[in-house]
């Protein structure tokens, strides 16, 4: 006995139903009858009614068998000679192949399957835990949404059911949604296991570490998880709470590891965590620790050094006045390929170098930054003293002085240029004048300023063009943030309780380092950062059924791979890449449609 799988249409919509079957043989062959209808069942009640069938035939069935409600093939092999009726030859079930086929081939080339299998032995469960895992994975790759839009819609139009052997009813969102508890303790040895596979595949070294932080905002209260909580949000939703996320990256650009934070988590306190936490992982060493000015205060600088490790860090804006003369100067600047200047002040007392930077691209869009909020300030304060010397009576002078200081908050980038004074007008008694002034070394300052940044580091005989590209290196990580957000859509998070989001982040991370793995290639071979490009035009890659009605009355079914046009092919002969023409054998087809 068996449990079967029926297809029908109603109402132009398909609907799946599913019987208990038995096999009988008869003198033209064997046969299927249905012992029981069972009716349109949900993931538990298939896999109990699996386990009763299998307890009839007289032997339990084991429980990490994939595949259990895939379409039972005839007993008899397929000739390799049969004749075909050509009249009635189709092709049904088109589903995406390319996109999941190079997906699933990174994850199998890092290994992550393996891993996975050996973190996740098999137990009770009707589908093994490292399949479920891969399919998280490849959807937030190939078409990132919900739990509930991968189970119902994605997962059932995508070649994973014959490539993975688990089929579409048995991928339902419960069982995601234990997916993710169940990965999310294998974050430690799925990121120390990527960073021994980085260095095998890509030659990555350990020596220099980039650190940044961004943060995913909530959609919903979280009021269960204590990582939501409000603060400075990088996407600009202050209305919404979020969660704090750290990544560090490699020189190469390949993650090396994350960590979610509570939302309002300040950024320079999470450097001790990552630091200890990477010596734990691959022992101390004096790496080179990359990081941008928002986590290089003072506290942490002391405590990098005397843990031994180095650092090449941007300074906060206040520091840069330290170096007014040098900046002034126009001697000692070098100039590099792309037009920014970097200059090589004396060293100061504490042993570190510094290395003066300007960027005239980024000079041109502060000093747009500041000749707006000038103009606003301006404007406003103009409205505001005509209003004051047509008032008919005497305004509150309290109230005056917080409108003054709510539009200089408003307004900070450019607040320092204006001197303001509200004093008694002379010649209306009882009223009030404003009147202001332009300060002249805001204006000097804000001038040899704007562009400029600084940089510093414990690397010392280094010249200051190394400096300044290591630094730069920075971007890398913003890269990665990005697709993350946009690419992979990290946000907004919809779950609710800490374990879920943190797994989410996990399954996210992993989609990251598939996508880098992919970039690889693209990159190898001339093509820059086109892995979406890739994936879209994997994904008009499609497998399909070719079924052939035989002159016998019974119909064999083919997977085949369709072929890339003259453009694909031309695309992925440059990268590489070679798809496999049909997935497994010619097989016969069941008498009932499925």
């Amino acid at each position: 006995m068996f449990v079967m799988r029926v297809g029908k249409r109603k109402n132009g919509k398909r609907h799946v139903y599913w019987a208990l079957a038995e096999s009988y043989r008869t003198p033209r062959g064997s046969r299927h009858r249905v012992v029981g209808w069972l009716g349109e069942l949900q993931g538990g009640a298939k896999q109990g009614w699996a386990h009763l069938a299998a307890k009839l035939n007289g032997h339990p069935p084991a429980p990490a068998t994939p595949g259990l409600f895939a379409r039972r093939p005839r007993e008899e092999p397929v000739p390799e000679q049969v004749e075909v009726d050509v009249r009635g030859v189709r092709v049904e079930g088109a589903k995406d192949f390319g996109n999941v086929w190079l997906g699933l081939v990174a994850w199998r080339w890092l290994g992550l399957d393996r891993l996975l299998a050996e973190l996740l032995p098999p137990g009770r469960e009707g589908v093994p835990w490292p399949l479920l895992g891969t399919i998280e994975v490849l959807a937030r790759l190939c078409e990132p949404a919900s739990e509930l839009h991968t189970a119902q819609a994605w997962y059932a139009r995508t070649a994973l059911p014959e490539l993975l052997g688990v089929q579409p009813e048995e991928v339902y969102p419960e069982r995601l949604y234990r997916t993710l508890d169940v990965l999310l303790p294998c974050k430690d040895a799925v990121e120390r296991h990527l960073a021994e596979q980085f260095g095998e595949l890509f030659g990555s070294e350990r020596e220099v570490c980039l650190y940044d932080l961004t943060s995913s905002y909530f959609e919903g209260e979280a009021a269960e998880d204590p990582l939501a909580q409000r603060g400075y949000s990088r996407d600009g939703r202050g209305d919404c709470k979020q969660v704090c996320l750290g990544l560090v990256v490699g020189a190469d650009g390949m993650p090396r590891g994350h960590e979610a934070w509570a939302g309002n988590r300040l950024d320079r306190s999470t450097l001790p965590d990552r630091v200890e936490h990477m010596e734990a992982r691959y022992g101390p060493a004096r790496r080179l620790w990359v990081f941008d000015r928002g986590i290089a205060d003072e506290k942490n600088l002391a405590y990098l050094r005397r843990r031994g490790g180095a650092y090449l860090a941007g300074t906060p804006r206040p520091v840069l006045r330290r170096f007014e003369a040098e900046l002034t100067d126009p001697a000692g600047w070098e100039s590099l390929p792309n037009g920014v200047a970097v200059k090589l002040p004396p060293d100061r007392d504490d042993g570190d170098t510094y290395v003066l930077c300007r960027s005239p691209e980024r000079a041109a869009k502060e000093h747009a930054i500041h000749e707006r909020f000038a103009a606003r300030i301006e404007a406003q304060l103009r409205r505001l003293q005509a209003r004051l010397a047509g008032a008919k009576t005497r305004p509150d002078r309290t109230r005056i002085e917080r409108q003054l200081g709510r539009l200089l908050q408003r307004n900070s980038r450019a607040a320092g240029k204006f001197r303001l004074r509200l004093d008694d007008d002379p010649g209306r008694p009882g009223h009030l004048r404003l009147t202001w002034t332009l300060d002249p070394a805001w204006t000097a300052w804000a001038a040899a300023s704007e562009g400029a940044y600084l940089l510093r580091t414990t690397a010392a005989g280094r010249d200051p063009e190394t400096l300044w590209r290591g630094y730069m290196r920075l971007t890398v990580v913003e890269d990665l943030f990005r697709i993350l957000k946009s690419d992979l859509l990290l946000r907004p998070l919809r779950h609710q309780i800490e374990p879920r989001v943190r797994a989410h982040i996990l399954v996210t991370y992993l989609a990251l380092v598939l996508w880098k793995t992919l970039e690889h290639l693209t990159v190898a071979a001339g093509l820059g950062n086109a892995v979406r490009t890739v994936l879209e035009e994997a994904a008009r890659i499609h497998l399909c059924e070719v079924i052939l009605p035989t002159s016998t009355g019974r119909e064999l079914g083919l997977l085949c791979i369709s072929r890339p046009d003259p453009a694909q092919r031309a695309l992925f002969d440059r990268l590489g890449i070679e798809f496999p023409l049909r997935l497994g054998q010619p097989r016969w087809r069941n008498l009932i449609e499925h």
